[in-house]
């Protein structure tokens, strides 16, 4: 449903069941229009052109142009479009490229509808975002990195975090999402986004990836 101020949404994946399952789903949320879908990534990068769409959400694996591949491409092009990946799959060379390339996102396809809508009003913000599968595995890495480099000494901002956000930072360090934060530390979820926005704000971070990466960069031995 078109309304003013929506989000022009194009979906672009192969399996026309899924395209059309998507369209569905979210042209009924408030607040997004799917002006169109394509079926491949050169299809993709036509109509991101002609339509200007606010949000991409785009699938991986696709003949004739992939979704990298599209993703770097309407990335370098048309910045202010934001990508989306969304996929069947949360391996690690996906996810990593993903984000290389400049997606403000990397979810998986068993999402609810209403958690996506959600997702794609984010990504038309900017707010980065990772399905907990995709997000264990890119601090994994960053894991792996930062034990490679020299120890640093933590930086002064976290002497400024009360204890309960510590633990909610460290949760987010490792891939938890507010649900599973709420209930490892027995509180509201509306509770963990304040906490989550504090930090964020006392740390100048953007979003919970950015705090990911912060942890392993300034605490690789927690």
């Amino acid at each position: 449903m078109e309304t003013s101020g929506s989000i022009r949404l194009l979906i672009v994946d192969d399996q026309e069941l899924m395209r059309d399952g998507l369209a569905a789903i979210l042209e009924r949320q408030p607040g997004i229009e799917v002006v169109a879908a394509a079926a491949d990534g050169a299809e993709a990068l036509r109509l991101v052109e002609e339509l200007a769409p606010d949000v991409v959400l785009m699938d991986v694996r696709m003949p004739v142009l992939d979704g990298v591949q599209a993703t770097a491409e309407i990335v370098r092009t048309w910045p202010a479009v934001k990508v989306v990946m969304l996929s069947t799959f949360d391996d690690d060379d996906h996810v990593t490229q993903a984000l290389q390339v400049g997606a403000t996102g990397y979810l998986l396809k068993n999402l609810p509808a209403q958690d996506l809508a959600e997702a794609v009003r984010l990504a038309s913000r900017g707010v980065l975002q990772l399905a907990p599968a995709a997000a264990a595995k890119v601090v994994a890495a960053l894991s792996s990195a930062a034990h490679k480099s020299p120890p640093t000494a933590p930086p002064a901002e976290l002497a400024r975090l009360t204890d309960r956000e510590r633990e909610v930072l460290q949760l987010v360090a490792v891939g938890a999402s507010n649900r599973e934060i709420a209930r490892d530390l027995v509180i509201s979820e509306g509770t963990v986004k304040s906490h989550i926005s504090s930090i964020l704000g006392q740390l100048n971070l953007r979003d919970r990836t950015q705090l990911a990466v912060f942890v392993h960069q300034n605490l690789p031995g927690r």
